[in-house]
């Protein structure tokens, strides 16, 4: 039986995502050459998220795209073969050329779903910045990866997981560790 702890209720992760909203707005000195590109499925309902707050703060949308990628799990059987996260579609109607492209993601793990992101980005044309934002990061990386932008930072151990729940899909806003025994 293993053990759940709450980390992030739904007005702690509003919060996280309000600070993230302004850090974004701060660092690109406005939204002008931005792009948000979420990563399906959370981190694209995050980056939505992250859109009307801008915008709120801003009095102008800046542009989003989405990105379907396949997880690093040993149960998928769309990977590529070298076992690693495959792209499955890429939802981005902008020229991505001398952009500033953030990709969105709910968890920073090993950091191998980020890099098949930056490769289908780099794919579609060369951005001048590409930054990363996440709910959250729990360390674990397998790849020099490390976000801009980070709601909250959950060292973790191998054996315990995060679970980001959102209304979207889940009916409710949260983030818990789960503990295994």
């Amino acid at each position: 039986m293993g053990q759940i702890t709450e980390l992030l209720d739904g007005p702690s992760m509003n919060r996280a995502l309000t600070r993230i909203a302004h850090e974004i707005i701060e660092k690109n000195k406005g939204i002008d050459e931005c792009i948000l590109v979420g990563i399906k499925t959370r981190g694209a309902f995050l980056a939505r998220r992250l859109a009307e707050k801008i915008e709120k703060i801003e009095g102008k949308p800046i542009r989003t795209g989405e990105l379907d990628i396949t997880l690093y799990r040993d149960d998928l059987s769309t990977k590529n073969a070298n076992g690693e996260a495959l792209v499955q579609q890429v939802d981005i109607d902008y020229v991505v050329t001398n952009q500033k492209i953030i990709l969105v993601d709910d968890v920073l793990y090993t950091g191998r779903t980020v890099r098949a992101g930056l490769d289908a980005v780099m794919d579609l044309g060369r951005p001048s910045h590409i930054q990363l934002a996440v709910l959250v990061d729990r360390g674990h990386r397998e790849l020099p990866i490390r976000a801009d932008y980070v709601g909250k930072n959950i060292p973790t151990s191998g054996t315990e997981k995060i679970v980001v729940r959102l209304t979207e899909v889940d009916q409710e806003d949260n983030v818990t560790l789960h503990k295994v025994d």
